[in-house]
């Protein structure tokens, strides 16, 4: 008999421990996967987990389908992710299509660790109302050390000179940040860029200088192609996620230099949908993950700058390597004395039009 009431009660023992964690709320984030997904869960989701232990941080590598697969869980009526990373421009539409709920920052928010107010902290990251931002990165460009001479590539319209620095050079399938660095190349101050790219001149100009360089030109449509291209030999100059070419150069030791002339600024960061089934722990999570000391703890895993002011005073050394990660920064100072922000409102009124353009430019 007590034998059995034993097993009973350590039945019952399991069966509640198992219950206990089957409770657990799923908090499913969705992010690009690699190693900024990895990053992200160091600095954010494990933290917030021992602070939350009734909340389980699950991961969906889904950002770069962020928005038609959002669209199409709100048309089903079954909306299953609660945090989306993304970028401005997807943010911006899908905050206008009403997929996304809009932020208080000074509400909503954690307040700088000076004091100041969200809102001031990101001051113009703050793209959308529905978008709460979280890094700061760009599209920039490698170039092999050991196959541009002694006097390495220090300015945009380096990349279109094959008479300087003979060889292919890798550029995403994407108009995108090409056509800004090929009027940039041909004279246009950056300003203007923009501009001009809104004008059927200045798009014929950008396409032109491009054709100086097309026949030695290697496509790429994933981040990790260019640097590989680069590793391998193949090419003599890329463009690049200057994370990806951190890693080359500093983790893995490529023989890889970096070019942060006309770097293309570009930001990333959350939406919350609006039919999120964790609405509430979802809201704690952002405010979590994108306060002072947490974008700056993101800084120790990957080389992307924190969207908050307040955060780069914090910017340390890399967790595992032990190298001061701040030189390493799109924004730091010494890195960013010549930056081109790219104009998320221009391209969500004309990347359609422009795309079709590009294509047919391939094509010829």
């Amino acid at each position: 008999m007590k034998l059995f009431l034993k097993s009973t009660l350590a039945t019952a023992i399991l069966a509640a421990s198992v219950s206990t964690a089957q409770a657990k709320t799923e908090l499913v984030v969705v992010s690009w996967g690699g190693a900024y997904t990895k990053s992200q869960q160091k600095a954010y989701s494990n933290p917030f987990m021992k602070l939350h232990p009734d909340i389980k941080i699950v991961n969906d590598d889904s950002s770069a389908e962020a928005a038609s697969k959002l669209r199409a869980q709100a048309e089903a009526g079954k909306v299953t992710w609660d945090v989306v990373d993304v970028l401005p421009d997807t943010a911006i539409a899908l905050c206008d299509e009403g997929l996304a709920i809009e932020i208080d920052p000074d509400k909503d928010l954690a307040k700088g660790a000076n004091g100041v107010s969200a809102k001031e902290d990101f001051g113009e990251a703050l793209v959308s109302p529905c978008f709460i931002p979280e890094i700061v990165y760009s599209t920039t460009f490698g170039y092999r050390t050991d196959k541009v001479g002694k006097t390495p590539p220090s300015k945009i319209t380096d990349v279109f000179d094959l008479k300087k620095y003979p060889g292919k050079r890798a550029l995403q399938k994407n108009p995108v940040g090409n056509l800004e660095w090929a009027l940039i190349a041909d004279g246009v101050p950056k300003e203007d860029v923009y501009k001009l790219l809104a004008t059927e001149e200045g798009v014929k100009r950008a396409f032109k200088k491009l054709d100086t360089i097309k026949k030695d030109v290697v496509w790429w449509t994933k981040g990790a192609q260019p640097v590989q291209l680069l590793a391998d030999g193949e090419v003599v100059m890329a463009s690049a996620y200057n994370g990806r070419l951190f890693s080359a150069i500093v983790e893995n030791k490529q023989p890889v230099g970096m070019m942060w002339d006309a770097q293309l600024f570009e930001l990333d960061g959350y939406i919350i949908p609006k039919d999120a089934p964790h609405k509430k722990e979802a809201l704690e999570y952002v405010k979590f993950a994108t306060d002072t000391k947490r974008q700056a703890d993101q800084a120790k895993f990957i080389s992307y700058g924190p969207a908050r002011k307040s955060s780069a005073k914090l910017v340390g050394k890399h967790a595992e390597l032990g190298i001061d990660m701040a030189p390493h920064m799109p924004t730091n100072p010494a890195n960013a004395k010549n930056v081109l922000y790219k104009d998320i409102n221009f391209w969500a009124d004309h990347k359609d039009e422009l795309s079709e353009k590009f294509e047919a430019w391939l094509a010829k």
